[in-house]
């Protein structure tokens, strides 16, 4: 049973919360929701931090864009090349997942609005570094979901570059996060106790009845009539869940699945053939000239004690080619199957230019005339790998513009931008 207001304060409180009628509110519903994501943000997080690494930011200053991350650093580790879909595999993960958990977050939020506008907003000191946490909690998540997916779909409307903003944003959501965790888990474990998860999903519309009212301020004072049930709610976030994997994850995983993902980015499709599998960036798009990949392209090779050597397609083509069958996977959360490049090894490059014993990181410059990433370095270790090629055909066929003609670097395990297309230089021993 309620008590009657005491004071002016807590009058408006109660009209305001009064504005919330549904009977679905509740901290049970609510603990529901915020167990999905206490299992799924995680995840998220650490396959994030993976990708981080996987850029391989320690190696130089032209890999690291996010130059002043102090010790949010410290986890850094040089990127392995086997397995060569770990990064196929991680990163299909965080963006699957990411777009996944969109709906329950939503719901989530949908069941706590009567919080975010209780009043007064700070009652004590605790009160506050409460609200301040869930201000961070709140507009962090939306943040950091919201940057996401505009960079799954390759939509760079914010200001800024989407990998200091998503990478900080990250690390203040999941400290908001742990504080909020930290206060309320002791009163989610209760409240998921009060009531079982089966006799919620058997109670039909007109027998589901409001939560007893407590502390937390979710459940309605005046609630209106049922028009779902709770288990009608958690089916219809399941649902959408469900149907963003079905039109996601082909993506990730490629084949006959590509199809099904209706949320990739569209208009990047080369066609079929050899060379009929995704691109990010086109020649046209990149600015890339016909007479900077034409008969006067020239690869530039340089190494130790100032040892050069020029040399054109043909003649790369007259070098000792190599194959190997390697995926290529993007930030966005595409990738492709195996495709069968066929080129000269790194290493036997880096041989030309006096490193034939142990051949160091490697420099790797494109033709590319604007945009990001037209330059990488790669450590020692992918260089070294038998697999990481300067590649001139795909698929037995050579490679078209949109690939990188007349030659790209692919190296097992990288991030698609750092096989870099459109190659002119590379730099043996050179980190920046």
């Amino acid at each position: 049973m309620s008590h009657p207001p005491r004071t002016d304060r807590e009058r408006r409180d109660r009209e305001r919360r009064a504005l919330w009628r549904s009977p679905l509110r509740g901290p049970w519903l609510t603990s529901v929701f915020g167990l999905v994501l206490l299992f799924g943000i995680p995840v998220l997080f650490v396959t994030g931090l993976l990708s981080y690494a996987a850029y391989n930011p320690d190696l130089s200053p032209v890999n690291d864009k996010t130059p002043d991350k102090g010790l949010l650093g410290f986890y850094l580790f040089s990127w392995p090349t086997d397995p060569s879909w770990l990064y196929r595999v991680t990163q299909g993960v965080h963006v699957t997942l990411g777009v996944v958990l969109v709906p329950v977050l939503l719901a989530k939020l949908w069941s706590v609005i009567p919080k975010l506008f209780a009043w007064p907003p700070v009652r004590s000191l605790g009160h506050a570094l409460e609200r301040l946490s869930l201000l961070l909690l709140v507009g962090g998540g939306l943040f950091e979901f919201a940057t996401g997916v505009l960079n799954v779909q390759l939509d760079y409307i914010f200001p800024g570059s989407f990998y200091p903003l998503h990478f900080y944003g990250a690390w203040i959501f999941m400290a908001a996060l742990v504080v909020h965790v930290a206060l309320r888990l002791p009163l989610m474990v209760r409240t998921l106790r009060s009531r079982e998860l089966r006799a919620e999903l058997r109670t039909r519309t007109s027998d589901t009845r409001p939560e007893p009212p407590d502390e937390t301020g979710l459940v309605s004072q005046r609630p209106a009539a049922p028009t779902m049930s709770r288990r009608g709610a958690l089916a219809m976030v399941g649902t959408g869940s469900f149907a963003l994997l079905v039109v996601t994850a082909g993506q990730s995983i490629g084949g006959p699945l590509r199809t099904s993902a209706l949320l990739a980015p569209h208009g990047r499709e080369p066609g079929r053939g050899p060379n009929g599998f995704q691109i990010n960036k086109t020649v046209v798009a990149v600015g890339i000239r016909a007479r900077d990949i034409g008969p006067d392209w020239r690869l530039v090779v340089r190494g130790a004690a100032g040892h050069e050597t020029v040399l054109t397609r043909e003649r790369l083509l007259r070098l000792e080619h190599h194959g190997a069958a390697l995926p290529i996977a993007c930030v966005e959360g595409w990738s492709t199957a195996d495709q069968r490049w066929e080129g000269v090894r790194l290493a036997d490059l880096a041989a030309l230019v006096g490193h034939a014993d142990r051949p160091p990181r490697v420099l790797v410059e494109s033709v590319q005339r604007h945009g990001s990433f037209r330059s990488v370095v790669l450590s020692e270790h992918q260089v070294r790998d038998p697999r990481s090629l300067l590649a001139l055909r795909v698929n037995g066929a050579d490679l078209s513009p949109d690939h990188g003609y007349p030659a790209r670097v692919i190296v097992p395990g990288a991030p698609g931008v750092h096989n870099t297309k459109w190659v002119g230089r590379l730099t043996f021993g050179r980190t920046a």
